[in-house]
């Protein structure tokens, strides 16, 4: 197998303790690439104060018309994006494969690690509208936390 002492050690996203040692869990070789192309898209531009320019806006599309030409400008948004903020990767291909009923985009990303030629992909669930109930939730099943059986909101 190739040494991929060059891609680097890094904490394990997100941080954990390994019991036995008591120690940060951490990650190397192909393991750390996806972590950073992960970071990159949780972490929102400006976020970051000592580097601003680090991160995506893909927050910025939440609420967004899920038609083709917004999904193009996301993916190529995206591609943008990783490519200039990891280093370490080449030939990014974004694709998205939408999915209405969970209200959801997942998001592919298929990339190269430029030093050693190897194909690796990370898929990330996008959703679009996660503060709404789904479809399937019964209001009467629905009980408010501060409400419970005898109060003026509930039916009886």
């Amino acid at each position: 197998m190739a040494d991929n002492a060059f891609l680097g050690t890094g904490m394990k996203f997100p941080p954990q303790i390994d019991k036995a040692t008591g120690r940060f869990v951490t990650v190397s070789g192909n393991q750390t690439v996806k972590e950073s192309i992960y970071l990159i898209l949780m972490t929102q531009k400006t976020e970051r104060l000592a580097r601003p320019d680090f991160g995506s806006e893909i927050m910025s599309y939440t609420f967004m018309d899920t038609g083709v030409t917004m999904l193009s400008i996301m993916r190529r948004s995206l591609t943008q994006t990783i490519l200039a903020q990891e280093p370490r990767i080449s030939d990014v291909d974004v694709t998205t494969e939408f999915h209405d009923r969970e209200g959801m985009i997942l998001i592919n990303i298929a990339y190269t690690v430029a030093a050693t030629n190897t194909r690796d992909n990370l898929v990330f669930p996008f959703y679009l509208n996660s503060g709404e109930l789904p479809e399937e939730t019964v209001e009467e099943d629905f009980i408010m936390p501060d409400e419970g059986p005898g109060t003026p909101y509930m039916d009886e």
